[in-house]
């Protein structure tokens, strides 16, 4: 029988999804929690890695399981939130069919970054400081270069093993946002201080919305040209793009499936 579950965590103290040696992975701490849960070797399959220190919301996972029948999937999910460490939780279980792959059904991806422009007490634990002057314009004139069907080879970090680099971005730019502690606690700041960054596509290469961002970024300050990322995209190598940005304030906020 195969099992979906929905899931969301907080990155900063894990390798990233995917098992690794000698590292803490989320993968292996939910695979382990199932595992007690059911009195089961149990192999867990996620949607898609993600980098050391990233954060995901509502990611989306499948395991099998030999038993005929599993605890009520309310029981199970309150007694795996029992076991599992405080930076993962998970939301609800379901049953799949047997075609249903959390990684290969899946048809989209997006991600969120977040910054914030001025010193912010509150904000630092999932949004970076970035502490230069931005031209938000300059940074969505260049990323609408990032909608369609191309080789992202530019933004993908070395000793991936993808068959192809070739992506297709549905939706890529940034905007200012409100946090809560602003409107909730008087916090003296301005909308205009936050910016997030969100892009969609059908997948995504190891480290490529880190190294957009930062591209990106380069934009903004002035350092390169609207002009520089259109041609970065079609015929820049890693190494002529940008530095990635930290991996803390970036979530996987969503996954999308067929209707059925």
């Amino acid at each position: 029988m195969r099992y979906l579950v929905r899931l969301s965590y907080n990155g900063a103290a894990f390798c990233g999804w995917q098992i690794q040696p000698d590292a803490r992975s989320v993968q292996e701490t939910l695979q382990k929690a199932i595992s007690i849960a059911l009195q089961e070797d149990i192999s867990v399959t996620g949607a898609g890695r993600t980098d050391t220190e990233v954060n995901a919301v509502n990611y989306i996972a499948h395991f099998d399981t030999e038993k005929p029948s599993v605890p009520e999937p309310g029981a199970l999910v309150s007694k795996l939130n029992a076991i599992l460490p405080k930076d993962i939780i998970v939301h609800d279980i379901k049953a799949a069919g047997t075609d249903f792959h959390a990684r290969f059904s899946a048809v989209s991806r997006e991600y969120r970054y977040f910054l914030h422009r001025k010193k912010d007490p509150f904000a630092g634990q999932f949004s970076w400081h970035c502490k230069y002057r931005l031209d938000v314009a300059a940074m969505n004139a260049a990323a609408a270069f990032l909608s369609g069907t191309h080789d992202f080879s530019c933004f993908e970090k070395k000793g991936g093993n993808n068959v192809t680099s070739v992506c297709t971005v549905y939706e890529a730019g940034w905007k200012s946002y409100s946090p809560s502690h602003i409107g909730l606690l008087g916090y003296p700041a301005t909308e205009e201080d936050y910016l997030v960054f969100t892009v969609r596509a059908d997948r995504f290469l190891r480290n490529m919305v880190r190294a957009i961002v930062g591209s990106l970024i380069d934009v903004g300050r002035g350092k390169r040209s609207v002009e520089w990322f259109r041609e970065l995209i079609g015929n820049g190598t890693r190494s002529d793009a940008g530095e990635s940005v930290p991996g803390f304030a970036l979530f996987l906020t969503g996954i999308g499936y067929p209707d059925k």
